[in-house]
């Protein structure tokens, strides 16, 4: 029996989609918006001359309109082609190189809700990775794929449009990896792979069942847990441990650490300026379009405007360890509290709201300066912080 499953999706699955893409978000927004400006322009003639449509006018539409029902019917026709291709097994995988794995995991989490409805066949589904592809949770498979298994795992999840080969970010320059260099003291490095456009609370109910056929199908006994998240990463383990306090998951009594890194507890900046974004944009027919452009964006960006509040409590008896970044040295430097690492700010990262409340009494907190975002997937600072916490 394979150790891994072999990929599923095909290259050409990915070029339906795109053509798909451009019908409904290219031609389409291009049509929108000419016609909005063709009726702005042309109306006010009318209204000032008080004639109806001219022959300009008439010829105008008619061939604007004949052009984009063209494209968009060819499209349409290149998307159901390749789907059909796709389906008799031409045309090579799409994750078989880590291009196709990149282009699979951005996508998932740009339209992965959408996906998974309409397109199953490219729609991530939450698993353990080894060798770039999934491992199936049985005893026999995963011993195969972690053949030095202990009873302590630590667990990577990561953020939004990544995968797991993100967390070899910066080896070259700094020679190991949080996974690499956990396994030198006793921890097998356990990582995941999710469909980040699914919300949160699916993502955490996925996790959840992961981790439990996990578990019960390690090679040797689990006797310790810890739980590593990057951004995103960090709200799907909050989610699934409040999936597993409320149905008494034994897998969840196990966990003694809880790491976020760069993780947006109380929401993200950039998200909450998408949203505003699309609804401003949306106000006027002429800019309509691109608005309807922002709004493609999953379920699991929009869940990043809000975060996680009080609602979702920490597990009672795990250690909760919050790293921040932020551009500046001092997380009190104008730019550090307002700009954070460019995508998240200090005071989220931390789970505290500006009255001062929050989110996880007594955790310990580490902030990086002069690092952004996606240095804290791989930081020597957290490397050393990281080696003092599950030291014990």
């Amino acid at each position: 029996m394979s150790a891994t499953t072999a990929p599923g999706p095909r290259l050409l699955d990915a070029a339906s989609l795109l053509c798909e893409v451009a019908d409904e978000l290219v031609v389409r927004s291009a049509r929108d918006t000419h016609d909005a400006w063709a009726e702005r322009i042309y109306g006010v003639k009318r209204r000032v001359t008080g004639s109806s449509p001219s022959l300009a006018e008439r010829a105008h539409r008619g061939i604007a309109g004949a052009v984009y029902a063209g494209l968009g019917a060819g499209l349409r026709a290149a998307s159901t082609g390749l789907d059909k291709a796709a389906a008799a097994g031409l045309g090579p995988h799409l994750e078989d190189g880590p291009r196709g794995r990149f282009v699979s995991s951005a996508v998932n989490g740009l339209i992965g809700d959408r996906l998974l409805r309409e397109r199953p066949q490219l729609a991530i589904a939450m698993g353990v990775r080894s060798g770039g592809r999934d491992v199936p949770l049985e005893t026999e498979t995963l011993a195969a794929a972690f053949p030095d298994a202990t009873g302590r795992l630590v667990v990577f999840v990561h953020g939004l449009c990544e995968n797991e080969s993100y967390w070899e970010r910066g080896r070259a320059e700094i020679g190991t990896t949080y996974g690499d260099a956990l396994a030198e003291r006793g921890w097998t490095p356990v990582f995941l792979r999710a469909n980040t456009g699914l919300s949160l609370r699916e993502n955490g109910v996925a996790l959840t069942c992961l981790m439990e056929q996990l578990v019960a199908a390690w090679p040797t006994d689990v006797a310790r847990i810890a739980l590593v998240g990057h951004s995103l990463g960090g709200l799907v383990i909050r989610a699934a441990g409040a999936v597993s306090s409320t149905v008494e998951e034994p897998w969840s009594a196990k966990v003694s650490d809880v790491i976020t890194l760069g993780t947006p507890h109380l929401g993200a900046p950039i998200a909450w300026g998408i949203g505003h974004g699309s609804r401003g944009l949306g106000m006027v027919p002429e800019t309509a379009a691109f608005g309807r452009i922002l709004d493609w964006r999953s379920v699991g960006v929009h869940d990043l405007v809000a975060g996680l509040a009080e609602d979702v409590p920490p597990l009672p008896h795990a250690r909760y360890r919050l790293v921040a970044a932020t551009l500046s040295e001092s997380e009190r430097h104008p730019v550090g509290n307002v700009v954070g690492d460019l995508l998240v700010r200090p005071r989220s990262a931390y789970g505290r709201d500006r009255r001062g409340r929050t989110l996880f009494p007594g955790a310990d907190v580490l902030h990086v300066g002069r690092s952004h975002h996606f240095d804290l997937l791989n930081h020597p600072e957290v490397h050393r912080a990281m080696e003092g916490w599950l030291a014990d």
